[in-house]
C-alpha cells in the first residue's frame, strides 16, 4: 500500500540516529543510510540534516514525517477493512480429524471441487477420541462449522446429531503381523476359533452387535474380550500385549504397525459419513448441499 521506506523514515526520525533506527528494524545502518539516500534522491528534496550528534529533520523533512504517519496510518486501516470485508466473504468450515476418525473421505470429495467453491475454508482441527465429550464436541457455536467424519448406526448419536452418509466401511480384523492369519486375505468368522477376540461387546450399534453375535455363533472356543465403545491407540496397545485379534474398520488399517488388518470374507459394513449438529448455521446446510451433489453423481 506504500513504499516501506516510509518505515525507515520515521525509524529514522524517532531516534534520531541511522544505527538506532536499524536496531528496531533489525537492518544494518548501511542498508538505513541507503534507502534514507534513495528516498531523498527520488523525491529531490532534502529531508534530514546529518550532524556528528544524530540526525534532525529538515523543515520539508517535518513535514513528511506528519504526512507519512497519515499515509502509514490510512493505509493499514483499508487493509484492516479489506481484511474484514474477506472474513465476511469467505466461510470458515471446521472438520475434525482423529487416528480414529480421519477427516481423509471428505476431503477427498472436497478437492474434487473447492476450486469452484473458493469462498468456503477449511480448518482441520485435531479431535481427541471419547466418547464421553463427543456430543458437546460436535455442538455448533454458531460460528463455526463443526464436523467430524466417523462410523455410524448409533441411535443414540443420530438422535442428537443429523449424518450425512459418504459411504460404507468394511469391517475387519486386526492380526498381529507375526500371527499365522495375518498370511491370509480375507477372515472367515471361523478362522477366529480358538483365538483371543476383542470386541465392542456393549453399546447400541446393531452393526457391532451383529459381528459379535457371528463370532459367538460361528467360532468353537473363543476368548472375547471387551473393547471400549470409541476405540483409541491404547485399545491396539492392549491387544499387541495380550496377542488378541481385534474387530476393526477397514479405514483403520494403518492405526497400528503391528497389525494387517484383514477384511472378513463375510462383507459385513457399517456405514461412514459426516456427523453434524442438528441445528446447522445457514453457512453449514450450503457446504453439505455442495457434497451432496458431488455424491449424487
Amino acid at each position: 500500500m506504500y513504499n516501506k521506506y516510509l518505515e525507515i523514515f520515521i525509524q529514522v526520525a524517532d531516534t534520531g540516529s541511522f544505527s538506532k533506527a536499524a536496531e528496531k528494524l533489525y537492518m544494518s545502518s548501511t542498508a538505513v543510510m541507503k534507502q534514507m539516500n534513495l528516498m531523498e534522491q527520488e523525491l529531490g528534496l532534502s529531508l534530514l540534516i546529518r550532524t556528528n550528534h544524530g540526525i534532525k529533520l529538515t523543515e520539508v523533512g517535518k513535514q513528511i514525517y506528519k504526512d507519512c504517519k497519515y499515509i502509514i496510518n490510512y493505509s493499514n486501516k483499508a487493509i484492516e477493512k479489506a481484511k474484514r470485508l474477506q472474513n465476511q466473504s469467505n466461510r470458515f468450515v471446521t472438520i475434525r480429524t482423529s487416528l480414529i476418525c480421519p477427516c481423509k473421505p471428505l476431503l477427498d470429495i472436497w478437492y474434487q471441487i473447492n476450486d469452484k467453491h473458493p469462498e468456503f475454508k477449511i480448518k482441520i482441527v485435531p479431535f481427541e477420541e471419547n466418547h464421553s465429550n463427543i456430543l458437546s464436541t460436535l455442538n455448533s457455536n454458531g460460528t463455526v462449522l463443526d464436523f467430524l467424519v466417523s462410523p455410524c448406526d448409533s441411535p443414540i448419536w443420530l438422535e442428537n446429531f443429523n449424518f450425512l452418509k459418504l459411504g460404507d466401511y468394511k469391517f475387519c480384523i486386526a492380526i498381529p503381523v507375526n500371527h499365522p492369519l495375518a498370511k491370509k486375505d480375507t477372515i472367515s468368522f471361523k478362522d477366529l476359533s480358538g483365538e483371543k477376540v476383542t470386541a465392542i461387546t456393549t453399546g447400541d450399534s446393531k452393526k457391532n452387535q451383529d459381528i459379535l453375535n457371528k463370532i459367538k455363533s460361528n467360532c468353537k472356543d473363543v476368548e472375547i474380550f471387551d473393547a471400549p465403545f470409541f476405540y483409541d491407540i491404547d485399545v491396539f496397545n492392549r491387544c499387541e500385549e495380550s496377542g488378541s485379534l481385534l474387530v476393526t474398520l477397514e479405514c483403520w488399517k494403518d492405526v497400528h504397525p503391528a497389525f494387517k488388518t484383514i477384511p472378513l470374507d463375510s462383507g459385513e459394513t457399517i456405514p461412514y459419513g459426516i456427523l453434524y449438529s442438528k441445528t446447522p448455521t445457514d453457512d453449514a446446510i450450503k457446504f453439505l448441499e455442495i457434497i451432496k451433489n458431488v455424491i449424487k453423481q
